[in-house]
């Protein structure tokens, strides 16, 4: 007898929001997926010690409940009308996923990375919950890996997971104390799967949406608009707009169509020694980062006489995911374009452009907000979108125009401290990344228990020599560290020289003598902390008396400082760049009370505007 339809039961499936849609942004990942790209991420972990595959079996049913899209599959809107929904696998099976190896011979590095990207270059099914794990033994013989370990290909697809969402996942599925070697694995928690909704449902359900948001294009137009031009108006203020785009985007071998096999290779760098190279040079660990991945595309490139005149550019993934939110199983990332300077030999000088191309995304990024680049991947009709990628793909698109970058680079920061499995260590985790037609280089810094991971993922067809390219960050991250360090014994042995920013301080006290009235306006005790090469200075900013007091003095309990480098400080003097944009870009740090931090910041913007 046919199931009678009731329709009060349809509308509340519709309203029902116990089922959850995938983002515009997760949807991308779908819409890229072909034959020659499977999108998914992986890791290849080493476990330290005989971990027995069925204490592994038992440990990972036991937390399959903490993770609830592992036990998920998408279901797509009947036409393609809408994104799809995650959904119950009624025909969930853990053996299905879970995969049983050992390492061909010979056993060694070489073959293990191999039967890594054979299992890397499979896809996922789609029709089941999107993750595999395999569990390969047999890697006695391999240097540096100790005895009886084994190693642990995870792959789960991209539209699941970003990098932060993954280490939140390790964070379920590993342990951060020792002592659980003899603690018994919980016993898994009874799958219950919700009934699968109807097609008419699922397009009620999309409908309603839609309704509930008919603004939802013109609102993200004029959000974009309104950021874009807050975003631009800094460079207007000061007369030019610095462009992270001189030159257009140049095409490369990276650039090309790409073959089904997966490639890829690593170097492993000490975080600490990534850590000092930071410190002396006073940037961020991304910017190194981004230096030494940029010497050893140049030198890649050069040797086969393929280096452009023009910089290449990166696509550098930012997250923009809040505190707490790590295992919230999606994408929250934009996305920000640099110029990695392989048009310059000198290490150095290339870091320091690249220091200032991310400073420049990074105001740009802050100010149009990457929430509202976020929102833009929602606004595109989901079979609209996953046609046009199939059609570009099909008709070989990108060979008509530049590439809007040349190659990924990638950071995600892991976990700090050691990590074990059943008592036994993690001793390395590695991540592989998808690569796509048109853009076959991907290289993903992964950092976990004092290490930096660099690995770079390609096909067999742009990058058949992964393991040679990994040799040449090892030997980039050595040049960039000798040249830094030498040049630090230089500016040892010289004599000191003037601070550029006495002149600020100069012209400061000349004004608080010609406006007294300002210390009853700005009326309090600050400093102002400037860094220098190898030192500090610090100004006591006096408005408690009738005249003000600017001197070279350290303050014990000041109501605000301001900490900023000697260079900037100088340019800010100079009209070269805006205090409102060194507050974004994160090269000013207010500390103190809010109230004296604001009326700090208004005195010195009050100073600069005389």
């Amino acid at each position: 007898m046919a199931k009678k339809v009731v329709i009060k039961d349809i509308v509340q499936d519709a309203l029902d929001t116990s089922i959850q849609q995938i983002s515009g942004y997760d949807a991308t990942f779908l819409y890229a997926e072909s034959p020659t790209s499977p999108m998914h991420v992986a890791t290849l972990t080493i476990v330290e010690g005989s971990l027995k595959f069925e204490d592994f079996r038992e440990i990972l049913a036991s937390k399959l409940h903490k993770i609830p899209k592992f036990r998920q599959r998408l279901l797509n809107v009947p036409l393609n009308l809408d994104y799809p929904y995650w959904v119950d696998d009624p025909n969930f099976e853990l053996d299905l996923h879970l995969h049983r190896i050992k390492l061909p011979d010979p056993s060694n590095w070489k073959t293990l990375r191999e039967l890594t990207s054979a299992l890397f270059s499979n896809s996922l099914d789609l029709r089941r919950p999107l993750w595999s794990v395999s569990f390969i033994e047999g890697l006695d013989d391999i240097p540096q890996v100790p005895k009886g370990s084994v190693a642990i290909v995870t792959k789960i697809h991209h539209v699941m997971v970003d990098g932060v969402s993954g280490v939140g996942i390790m964070g379920v599925l590993f342990d951060k104390n020792e002592k659980n070697q003899e603690k018994e694995p919980e016993k898994p928690k009874p799958f219950e799967p919700d009934p699968l909704p109807d097609e008419l449902s699922l397009l009620l359900k999309s409908g309603y949406s839609f309704i509930k948001n008919p603004l939802k294009i013109p609102k993200m137009v004029s959000e974009t608009a309104f950021s874009f031009l807050k975003g631009t108006a800094a460079g207007k203020l000061r007369g030019k707009q610095k462009q992270l785009h001189k030159a257009p985007v140049p095409k490369t071998i990276f650039n090309g169509s790409i073959s089904p096999k997966r490639t890829w290779g690593t170097a492993i760098l000490s975080f600490e020694r990534i850590n000092t190279l930071k410190k002396l040079m006073e940037v961020s660990i991304n910017d190194i980062i981004l230096t030494i991945c940029a010497g050893a595309i140049r030198r890649y490139l050069q040797e086969r006489d393929k280096l452009p005149l023009q910089p290449l550019v990166a696509n550098v993934p930012i997250s923009i995911r809040v505190k707490d939110s790590k295992l919230e199983l999606n994408n929250q990332i934009s996305n920000m374009f640099v110029q990695i300077a392989t048009h310059i030999e000198d290490p150095i000088e290339r870091l320091e452009f690249i220091q200032e191309q991310t400073l420049l995304g990074k105001t740009r990024h802050n100010a149009v907000g990457a929430k509202t680049l976020a929102k833009m991947a929602d606004s595109v009709p989901f079979g609209l979108a996953n046609l046009a990628a199939g059609l570009y793909s099909r008709y070989n698109i990108k060979e008509l125009h530049r590439p809007p970058f040349n190659v990924t680079i990638t950071n995600v920061p892991g976990p700090r401290g050691m990590l074990y499995l059943k008592g036994h260590k993690i001793v390395s985790i590695f991540g592989l990344t998808p690569v796509v037609d048109g853009f076959g280089l991907i290289i993903a810094a992964f950092s976990y228990n004092g290490q930096i991971s660099i690995t770079t993922t390609s096909d067999a067809k742009t990058m058949p020599d992964a393991d040679k390219f990994s040799r040449y960050i090892r030997e980039a991250a050595n040049e960039l560290e000798k040249v830094i360090q030498k040049r630090g014994k230089k500016k040892n042995t010289v004599a000191k020289i003037k601070p550029k920013s006495t002149s600020f301080f100069s012209a400061l006290r000349r004004y608080l003598k010609k406006n007294p009235s300002l210390t009853k306006k700005y009326k309090g005790l600050y400093k102002i902390q400037v860094r220098l090469e190898n030192t500090e200075q610090h100004w006591q900013l006096d408005l408690t008396k009738k005249e003000g007091l600017l001197r070279k003095k350290d303050v014990a309990k000041p109501k605000a400082t301001l900490q900023i480098s000697d260079e900037n400080l100088y340019k800010l003097y100079k009209g070269k760049v805006l205090l409102e944009e060194l507050k974004i870009q994160g090269r000013i740090k207010l500390q103190g009370n809010e109230k004296y931090t604001e009326k700090l910041v208004q005195f010195i913007a009050e100073f600069l505007a005389r």
